[in-house]
């Protein structure tokens, strides 16, 4: 069974960065997919970003796409997001995952975190 922890979350301003990682222990860690949602108040859940298993490819969502940067360290079992130019409507609650494909979308990840808050100020 694997278990996921996400840190780095918190209160920050409009244009500056933040990086976000996620511990995962127990099971086959290296073997999943990485992703990343948010779920901000009142709106469902979205996709973020993503990696494979090989850490050879990686996707993101077009509301991110050139600002985050997702990777992972499969020897230390972490996943990281990292997050340039933050936005206000990047407020939201973010929630790394690992599961399979396809990859952004999320009946596809059999392990959640409990997510961590990421609040932008203007």
């Amino acid at each position: 069974q694997v278990q996921l922890v996400e840190s780095g979350g918190g209160l920050v301003q409009a244009g500056d960065s933040l990086r976000l990682s996620c511990a995962a222990s127990g099971g086959a860690f290296g073997n999943n997919n990485m992703g990343w949602f948010r779920q901000a108040p009142g709106k469902e859940r979205e996709f973020v970003a993503a990696i494979t298993w090989g850490g050879g490819t990686v996707f993101y969502g077009d509301s991110v796409r050139g600002r985050f940067s997702i990777s992972r360290d499969k020897a230390k079992n972490m996943a990281y997001l990292r997050m340039n130019s933050l936005k206000r409507e990047d407020t939201a609650v973010y929630v790394c995952a690992a599961g399979e494909e396809p990859v952004w979308d999320d009946h596809s990840y059999a392990y959640w975190g409990q997510g961590t808050q990421v609040t932008v100020s203007s």
